[in-house]
């Protein structure tokens, strides 16, 4: 029982965090939609990943969210860019996003 009672409170309390910060670096990259980068130049894709869950328990999926887009940031950061686009659906905690350079 009161492993049950820990495993619970962990992943109750890691479920409220956002594990992956935004690197300083990352703060100059915008997250944005294929509208928004028509006039802007492709520079590769990236394929993020963090934890979708804590044991059996489904992590809430605006945070893995966030931290999918707050690791792409970060990546397109370290190449150059200034925006990222998600180009797929969220899977088992795995994004691609393409990398631009806009300005």
């Amino acid at each position: 029982m009161r492993t049950l009672l820990l495993v619970l409170a962990i992943a109750t309390l890691s479920s409220a965090c956002t594990w992956v910060k935004v690197s300083d670096d990352g703060t100059g990259v915008a997250v944005a939609n294929m509208a928004n980068v028509r006039n802007c130049e492709k520079l590769r894709n990236v394929n993020v990943k963090v934890k979708a869950s804590v044991g059996p328990i489904d992590r809430n999926a605006d945070k893995v969210a966030t931290e999918l887009a707050n690791l792409a940031r970060n990546e397109a950061a370290s190449f150059g860019g200034d925006t990222v686009v998600p180009t797929s659906e969220i899977e088992n905690g795995s994004q691609t996003f393409a990398v631009y350079k806009c300005k």
